[in-house]
């Protein structure tokens, strides 16, 4: 995990958390990164100046956690394109507490403080601690919010696949069904033509700029779009009959809990259907590697995955690992 500190913030507090320090003096023409990959939270201090924009804006849009002192605030309210009172008082615990009583909010994930003082190195260490605890969903929101306005024309060759995926789920009219990480939604039309009009189809992700593609592109019409951890769902026990998911568990980075958890939202006799349009040689190939059929490093194989379904309460039945397509089926 790195933090991007732009200018001349306090580092001890951060690296004290564990967290490696991208330092970047802009006020001396010290060069930006340019993506914001390998990038999990951005700090920008008194020393910052408008050079840094052109990075904030990416930031505050992939809701990467942001922290602006000083002159650094009203950057943050001018990539905002926000007045410096827009998001009100903050009561998040970042700035809450007393310790910051005129700091102010921006988006999801973005804080400043006007007026730094005696508090900012114990307001460092909160920061740190609420970084540290967001990286994974950090890095996921990195890559994909840029690749999101594009991604539904750019894939749109894969839908026939999908739709044939869909088409092997035992869904009947009436009943609940999920699409998890259903990015710009190409699942979600197929999934309401098996449950019909009395059904219901929810579409899952972690990536704001995700769901906005899938509302653009029309899938919203379909289907409800819903933003939330795919590892953590906010539904009760038994509460869905079908689950889809096209390449999610190679973005996950507790594989093993999420099938778990998906067992829990899934009614007794329900089923989970993975699915990835390329099988797993064809992955494999394009990061310059062979596969192999019990590689380690791969949850996908069926060694690994077979195991871990059972362990989660899910029964396998169907495991397909074909040039054309990766596709496993298991019921509840």
């Amino acid at each position: 995990m790195a933090v991007l500190v732009i200018g001349d913030a306090p580092t001890a507090a951060i690296e004290a958390a564990g967290l490696r320090i991208h330092a970047c003096r802009n006020d001396a023409d010290d060069p930006l990164p340019v993506t914001l990959t390998g990038i999990d939270a951005v700090v920008l201090s008194p020393g910052a100046t408008p050079a840094a924009l052109p990075l904030v804006g990416p930031a505050l849009a992939a809701e990467v956690p942001v922290l602006a002192l000083g002159e650094g605030a009203r950057l943050l309210t001018e990539a905002a394109g926000a007045t410096r009172g827009a998001g009100g008082d903050s009561t998040d615990p970042v700035l809450g507490g007393g310790s910051a009583p005129h700091g102010f909010r921006v988006g999801a994930s973005a804080w400043g403080l006007p007026v730094p003082g005696e508090a900012d190195r114990e307001l460092l260490r909160r920061f740190a601690e609420l970084v540290a605890g967001r990286a994974e969903t950090t890095a996921t929101r990195t890559f994909f919010t840029p690749r999101a306005a594009a991604w539904e024309e750019r894939f749109a060759y894969q839908t026939p696949a999908y739709e044939a995926a869909v088409a092997r789920m035992r869904l009947r009219p009436g009943q609940r069904a999920l699409d998890l990480g259903c990015g710009s939604g190409r699942a979600l039309p197929a999934l309401r033509a098996l449950v019909g009009a009395a059904g219901t189809v929810i579409g899952v992700d972690l990536t704001h700029a995700m769901l906005t593609a899938a509302a653009r592109a029309g899938h919203g019409g379909p289907a409800r779009l819903l933003l939330a951890d795919c590892g953590r769902l906010p539904l009760p026990a038994g509460a869905v009959h079908g689950i889809f998911a096209a390449g999610l568990l190679d973005h996950l980075p507790h594989p093993g809990a999420a099938l778990r958890e998906w067992a829990r939202v899934t009614a007794p006799g329900g089923e989970l259907l993975l699915f990835h349009p390329s099988g797993r040689a064809e992955r494999a190939a394009r990061h310059g590697r062979a596969v192999s059929p019990d590689e380690p490093g791969d949850f996908t194989a069926e060694p690994n995955l077979r195991p871990a379904l059972e362990a989660a309460g899910w029964h396998v039945a169907t495991y397909e690992d074909a040039p054309t397509h990766f596709l496993t089926r298991a019921t509840r």
